[in-house]
């Protein structure tokens, strides 16, 4: 299982992150539960689209879509432990609709949201990507 990248496992990429990529992590954290367009990330990374796409993912281990989702599924969690319903814990962490925010939860965490919640965290785990070395838990 992929755990979602957390305030704390965002700071441990940017040590490690060119000033570009930084940049661009920190526009992310500050707004990701807005709408985030690739070519504002690569404007301030100072790269091209695809060159961005590319030097994000060798540095941070995730694509920047990617990257945005684990962080989204990371707070809608922390929203569904405070008791937050399902509906609003996805729109607030900026899903589309809870459809989309279900398919998301269950790629990364391996299980639906509506199961996390009765089980917690106890839900089986699926093996880590190379990358989960650098994601803390949410």
């Amino acid at each position: 299982m992929h755990e979602p990248i957390s305030e704390g496992g965002v700071a441990l990429l940017r040590e490690r992150a060119s000033n570009g990529i930084r940049r661009a992590l920190c526009h992310i954290e500050r707004n990701f539960t807005d709408a985030i367009y690739l070519e504002d990330l690569a404007v301030l990374a100072g790269l091209s689209v695809c060159r961005f796409v590319t030097v994000f993912r060798r540095q941070v281990g995730l694509t920047p879509h990617r990257f945005i989702c684990h962080r989204r599924i990371g707070y809608a969690k922390r929203l569904l432990r405070d008791g937050v319903p399902m509906a609003l814990a996805a729109s607030e962490a900026g899903f589309f609709d809870q459809s989309h925010f279900s398919r998301h939860f269950k790629n990364i965490c391996g299980v639906t949201p509506g199961r996390y919640l009765r089980e917690g965290d106890q839900a089986p785990k699926r093996r880590p990507e190379p990358a989960a070395c650098l994601q803390s838990v949410a």
